[in-house]
């Protein structure tokens, strides 16, 4: 009973690592998967599987490596040369995924409540500067909790939606695929939408897998986590698919669809949404800012002041252009870590001795210099 409890513990936190505001906007899931129509389910199956592989070998890695540092791991399973690389990769997703936040923060707002834009990215700057500056962690766990109220959010929705559908399959599938994408077809769209959120939340999961000693449990865990994911993909692709023909062209389609059903619950899901958006933004700065600046210093805040600064300007491209721009280059490029994940699979055995090694040997350094 421990091991299931850890399981589903371990598959949670994995899927609300990943669970961000693209995703629970909707606009990640049109142009991903509803943008190629029926085939979009195809896609959901793929990145399922792959999913599933990826959460059960990021877990697994941690846990047989007992992954402490997410910097230490990535140098550790890619080697200095190609761990530089990924190192300069995740720099950039951080970066970018925060400012496609500034700009889902403003699009959320304009959409449910008709105030410009500006009006909820700069309030979210705000929020995340204050935040940023004071370490408040028990407003981002708050926050955090937040990610069940979506999913029940995406189940409420689907069940409308496709209890409601109106118009043929023929007719849904001919607008579907005149949404816009920068993706070629839905199998490199599926592939380049996991290998996105391994960019995003390798790190986490590692050291996620990293605090849970039994190897079974973490494998199991990310498992889990990976197939609850992909679930909810195909669940809102499904949803955002039935009702393609009145959502389509809205930047925050999920949002759209909730109005239909009532325009309280719309009012509540732009909250969550809001609070979802808070919550990516904070990590994604914070983690920026960490890596160039000590955590507490004054030049750190300056340095994030600044950063926000940069971000705010640029998140007036638009969340729908910014979205597919980043996500499918940031997709591209975690390749390299995709790729790194598998190899690193097939070496436990020896990532897990080498860095037995290494610990022993600081042991030893440290008792002699006593």
């Amino acid at each position: 009973m421990k091991q299931v409890k850890e399981i589903l513990k371990i598959g949670s936190a994995f899927i609300g690592v990943l669970v961000g505001a693209g995703f629970a906007s909707g606009q990640e899931v049109v142009q991903y998967f509803t943008s190629f129509g029926l085939m979009g389910i195809a896609g959901g199956i793929l990145a399922t599987a792959l999913f599933a592989f990826l959460g059960m070998a990021l877990a697994k890695i941690g846990s047989r490596m007992h992954t402490t540092s997410h910097k230490d791991a990535v140098y550790e399973i890619s080697g200095p040369f190609f761990g530089r690389i990924i190192d300069y990769v995740l720099i950039f997703t951080l970066f970018g995924v925060g400012v496609v936040m500034l700009a889902g923060a403003g699009s959320n707002i304009s959409q449910q409540f008709g105030l410009p834009a500006f009006v909820g990215t700069t309030l979210m700057v705000v929020l995340v500067f204050l935040t940023g500056v004071l370490r408040v962690d028990r407003v981002i766990s708050v926050i955090s909790s937040i990610t069940p109220f979506l999913i029940l959010f995406v189940i409420i929705i689907s069940i409308y939606s496709l209890s409601t559908i109106d118009g043929s399959l023929i007719e849904l599938d001919s607008i579907a695929k005149e949404q816009y994408t920068t993706l070629p077809n839905w199998f490199i769209s599926a592939v380049n939408y996991v290998s996105f959120n391994t960019a995003v939340g390798a790190s986490m999961t590692l050291v996620m897998g990293g605090a849970e000693r039994n190897e079974k449990t973490a494998a199991l865990g990310g498992l889990a986590g990976g197939l609850g994911l992909g679930a909810l993909i195909v669940l809102s692709h499904l949803a955002i698919f039935s009702k393609i023909d009145t959502v389509g062209g809205m930047e925050i389609p999920m949002l759209g669809i909730v109005d239909q059903i009532s325009p309280i619950l719309g009012s509540i899901m732009a909250i969550v949404l809001f609070a979802m958006i808070f919550n990516t933004a904070v990590s994604m700065f914070f983690s920026f800012s960490a890596r160039f600046m000590e955590i507490g210093t004054n030049k750190f805040k300056i340095f994030l002041a600044a950063t926000l600064a940069v971000g705010y300007i640029a998140s007036f491209i638009g969340f729908t252009d910014l979205l597919s721009i980043f996500y499918p280059l940031i997709g591209y490029l975690g390749l390299f870590l995709f790729v790194a994940l598998i190899v690193a699979l097939f070496r436990l055995d020896t990532l897990a001795k080498r860095k037995s090694d290494q610990n022993n040997l600081r042991k030893s350094v440290k008792k002699t210099a006593k």
